[in-house]
């Protein structure tokens, strides 16, 4: 384990009902604007709800915030903070309205050009304050000061973040807010929380039994409440633990002192941008065969991971590690998860061009130990058609 300084100044309101709270964390003269997605908050309730909370405040609304959210759309939203002197923004949605928010609380403030935050991953110190509504667990963006934003012209998706700036100054967790998530929502959530853990937790041995055993409670609780989660909407004992599972995938907590991998989502991000599959379901395709491309170089920490988190004690090790990736694969196809290109009628050229995007954007070795090259990644998609 290395050095390191551990600083998360989100507040989390959690529980069912809590909504009302956030008022108190809001400055009584701010000038809001409210962003959300396609609209599903107005047809679910959940704006009404929102919009109550916020009667004493003034406050403007920006929908239209898309999945992987786009750099065109959150211009505009730049555009109106800046025309309305807006100096306080709430996020309603999930993880992309949210990553969206982020961008746009840093770019309303960045003098220059808001892409260059992004292309030449500048450090901003001052964006505009923000809080969060959150109605989708999954990315942990809540409790987390990173964001992934995409830019359709240019085919890239980038991510930024500049702790402690791009922190969320609060976040309420209300699982009644789960409810009405659509089904292929609620699949995603719980894969995406699982491969946030895997990316800090499969690497190398790195002397950090207790961040292990934080990872390992995430990962055996997503096992054991996934399906109950996608199949029982309205069971908020089952909502209360994935969602809390989900922010701790990805608030800082069980990376502290690590060495990190994120290989995994970086090829999938490029298979997002080329084909327009949902992030989750990039990571089903791609993280088995990162593991069994990469399994010589994680293996110490994958027979680790087959006999404390499946319970595989038996075989040689090449035997469990298989066992172990197996029984992951089978774990997101019981959520319902496509796994293989071939499911997305996704041929060679695929490939190609993720190999090319990837190049393109720099990522030409990466993983915890820069050892995914461009080859390595060819083996990895070609294993998952």
């Amino acid at each position: 384990m290395r050095n390191f300084i551990y600083h998360n100044p989100t507040k989390i309101i959690f529980g069912e009902n809590v909504l009302y709270k956030i008022s108190a964390e809001i400055p009584a003269n701010a000038r809001i604007m409210l962003t959300y997605g396609g609209g599903s908050i107005k047809k679910n309730g959940i704006y009404h709800q929102v919009v109550s909370v916020l009667e004493d405040f003034f406050f403007i609304e920006f929908g239209g915030i898309e999945p992987n959210p786009q750099y065109s759309t959150l211009m505009k939203a730049v555009d109106l903070c800046r025309k309305e002197k807006i100096d306080f923004l709430i996020s309603v949605g999930g993880g992309s309205v949210l990553d969206g928010t982020k961008f746009i609380a840093a770019a309303s403030l960045f003098d220059g050009e808001p892409w260059d935050i992004l292309e030449n991953q500048l450090k901003v110190t001052s964006v505009i304050p923000f809080g969060a509504v959150l109605t989708l667990p999954a990315t942990g963006s809540e409790m987390n000061a990173f964001a992934v934003i995409s830019r359709k012209e240019t085919g890239q998706k980038l991510d930024f973040g500049t702790p402690p700036f791009t922190y969320p100054r609060f976040s309420a967790l209300d699982p009644n807010f789960t409810r009405t998530l659509p089904h292929s929502q609620r699949i995603n959530g719980v894969i995406d929380a699982f491969v946030h853990v895997t990316e800090q937790y499969l690497t190398f041995q790195q002397n950090a039994p207790l961040n292990d055993r934080f990872a390992e409670a995430i990962m055996k609780t997503l096992i054991e409440e996934g399906l109950n989660y996608v199949n029982e909407p309205e069971n908020m004992t089952v909502a209360k633990n994935i969602m809390w599972c989900s922010t701790m995938a990805l608030n800082g907590l069980i990376a502290t002192g690590l060495i990190t991998d994120w290989a995994t989502h970086k090829i999938g991000h490029e298979l997002t941008v080329l084909h327009n599959i949902d992030h989750a379901s990039t990571l089903a395709i791609v993280w088995p065969g990162m593991m069994r491309v990469m399994s010589q170089i994680k293996k110490e920490k994958l027979l680790q991971y087959a006999e404390r988190i499946w319970d595989i004690n038996n075989g040689d090790d090449e035997e469990r590690i298989e066992k172990a990736i197996f029984k992951t694969e089978a774990f997101f196809i019981s959520l319902g998860a496509k796994t293989r290109l071939s499911d997305y009628k996704l041929n060679k050229t695929t490939i190609v061009q993720v190999v090319e995007n990837l190049k393109r954007n720099g990522f030409v070795a990466i993983g915890e130990q820069k050892l995914v090259t461009p080859e390595k990644v060819i083996a990895i998609l070609e294993s998952r058609m």
